[in-house]
């Protein structure tokens, strides 16, 4: 949607009386709900007031000054008062900067918000007939969710291997750890695809709500045909504060069937490997993130992170923003490209991991493992990493599924792809699918 700047925005939030106390994702409906929540809070957006995309290496700065130029110029009315409240944007962004995949952010018609109890609703338009009052955003509201066409009961039909076949994949791992023992890199993160096929259209709703319920520590995702539910969250910034959570460092849950889960997570605590991987990650991003921070914690030793199909190695970072000259700290959308890609789904050395990875994948990857999150106008935002999840594809009756490892000296193919198995079984479960056999 090509938006005419000579036109304005016009923004309203209100608190809403309605929502403070329900579910978030009870109001989801349809295939075209913009999504991010976990734990109760986040924001759910409906219909869409304007969109922009970009894409190559300038896509993040491309799509920054959309969104400042509209949201500065915007009318707003904000009796909120609260980060996510007033304008805001939901967006994805590819993972490669050659990707040929478009990076977009959506400005919906209607967001609902929820925080620790406390809820809202924000109307933008650029029609100036409407008088924005919350009785008037509450009726806007059914009527969206009215229009939006939605799917229930669809079975899987079939599982295939996508781009990358499962053989595929097992040959890519050799490869890289042939590169790394030879020193052109340290680790990369080697990803394989798969397709899950389904007799009437993908239950977006549905699925987004059955990922939530299950993966309820994750933040469950859905931006134009992305969804999942991601453990990883890039950057999030809230007023002047940044903070991220690393993983890097896998084991699956079903290892604890054999050893307990006590002696399970204590091996993936202690095992070199993973340590490793996972030292790779939080060093790529502290570093990023050193010359615009001050204070910046990490810790010394991640904690285990627990989730129903996986246990993972996971470290928060927390920073205040540092002030340039004039006062002013970068926004979430400045911080992206700064950030973007970490070790954890890319490698180190940054450059020419993402080099190698495209020539051992031989393929796009698209939205998998890019930023997925939203912005307001004051800069503050979530994006996490498009991970344990799908694109829908374009006949809307097949979910593309991606998942990927990290590759270092001593990995080994087959427990590499196992690895894939486990981090896919998020969306088989939420699809309705049953896991497949390594073959």
């Amino acid at each position: 949607m090509i938006v005419d700047f000579a036109r304005t925005l016009r923004v309203l939030s209100l608190p809403h009386p309605l929502a403070a106390t329900e579910d978030p994702l009870e109001y989801l409906r349809g295939d075209a709900t913009l999504t991010w929540a976990r734990h109760g809070n986040g924001l759910l957006g409906f219909g869409e007031a304007a969109r922009s995309t970009a894409q190559g290496p300038e896509r993040f700065a491309e799509l920054a000054a959309w969104t400042s130029r509209l949201f500065a110029t915007a009318d707003v009315h904000d009796a909120v008062g609260t980060p996510g409240s007033g304008p805001v944007a939901f967006g994805s962004f590819s993972f490669s900067k050659t990707s040929e995949q478009l990076s977009t952010l959506i400005v919906p018609e209607l967001v609902l918000g929820f925080r620790d109890g406390a809820a809202w609703i924000t109307w933008m338009t650029f029609d100036p007939a409407p008088d924005l009052t919350l009785e008037g955003a509450l009726v806007r509201l059914e009527e969206l969710r009215e229009e939006t066409s939605e799917s229930h009961g669809a079975r899987v039909s079939d599982v295939s291997d996508g781009s990358v076949s499962v053989e595929a994949y097992r040959r890519a791992v050799a490869a890289g750890v042939e590169r790394i023992r030879g020193g052109e890199v340290e680790k990369i993160v080697l990803s394989r695809d798969a397709v899950v096929s389904l007799d009437a259209r993908v239950p977006v709703a549905d699925t987004l709500r059955e990922l939530a319920v299950r993966y309820v520590d994750c933040w469950t995702y859905g931006v134009d045909g992305l969804l999942g539910a991601t453990p990883e969250m890039l950057i999030q910034v809230m007023n002047g504060t940044a903070r991220a959570r690393v993983l890097a460092g896998t084991l699956d849950r079903r290892a604890g069937l054999e050893a307990g889960d006590a002696a399970a997570t204590a091996e993936l605590a202690a095992d070199p490997k993973q340590r490793q991987e996972h030292q790779f990650a939080i060093d790529s991003l502290t570093a990023a993130l050193g010359p615009l921070v001050t204070g910046l914690e990490a810790p010394s030793d991640p904690f285990v992170l627990q989730l129903p199909n996986v246990w993972h190695l996971a470290s928060d970072v927390r920073a205040k923003l540092a002030p340039a000259a004039d006062g002013s700290t970068p926004g979430i959308l400045e911080l992206l490209p700064v950030v973007h890609p970490t070790a954890a789904v890319c490698g180190t050395p940054r450059e020419r991991a993402g080099e190698i990875i495209r020539e051992l994948e031989g393929v796009d990857r698209g939205l998998y493992a890019g930023p997925v999150g939203w912005v307001d106008a004051a800069g503050n935002g979530e994006f996490g990493i498009a991970l344990r999840g799908g694109v829908v594809e374009p006949s809307g009756t097949a979910v593309r599924l991606w998942a990927g490892c990290g590759i270092v000296a001593d990995s080994e193919p087959e427990a590499e792809l196992a690895e894939t198995f486990a981090k896919m079984r998020p969306m088989f479960q939420a699809l309705g699918a049953p896991l497949p056999a390594i073959h």
